[in-house]
């Protein structure tokens, strides 16, 4: 005749192992439903990213100057796109002094990154971006009356 104290022991393991599998069950259907959420919520960044990226690069396009602001002072100044902003409107460095109210060596200048404008010189600048090939020529028309 078996110890009833090992039958006894044999079915408390195997009821607790029932147990068990039934919980960890629960938690790994869990746990591979986050998994799969995840990589869902993954891909959805990457195609608003994306998304994003294009939507950018359209507005790029249509407006090449940001809009001007009165708040100068976040405004950064890079000698390379002012460069290209002068070339861009078609102007001479002496024109486009004219239109910032500094010389034409100091446009030099801060295209060669020798100098950088002042706080007070970047609200013209900042002016400037907003502008189109018409508009600085005729602001350099107004000027020179």
């Amino acid at each position: 005749m078996p110890n009833i104290a090992l039958l006894l022991k044999d079915e408390i393991a195997r009821v607790a192992r029932k147990e068990l599998r039934n919980e960890t069950e629960k938690l790994k259907k869990a746990s591979t439903q986050h998994r799969s959420d995840i990589a869902a919520l993954k891909r959805r960044v990457l195609a608003l990213e994306q998304q994003l990226a294009r939507f950018e690069k359209n507005a790029g396009k249509k407006s090449a100057a940001p809009p001007a602001s009165d708040d100068t002072g976040r405004v950064r100044f890079s000698a390379k796109g002012f460069g290209s902003l002068r070339r861009k409107l078609g102007l001479s460095a002496a024109q486009m002094g004219a239109l910032v109210a500094v010389s034409a060596q100091t446009i030099y200048n801060w295209e060669t990154e020798k100098s950088s404008p002042r706080q007070s010189q970047m609200t013209a600048i900042v002016a400037a971006r907003g502008m189109g090939k018409r508009e600085a020529l005729a602001r350099l028309g107004e000027l020179a009356q």
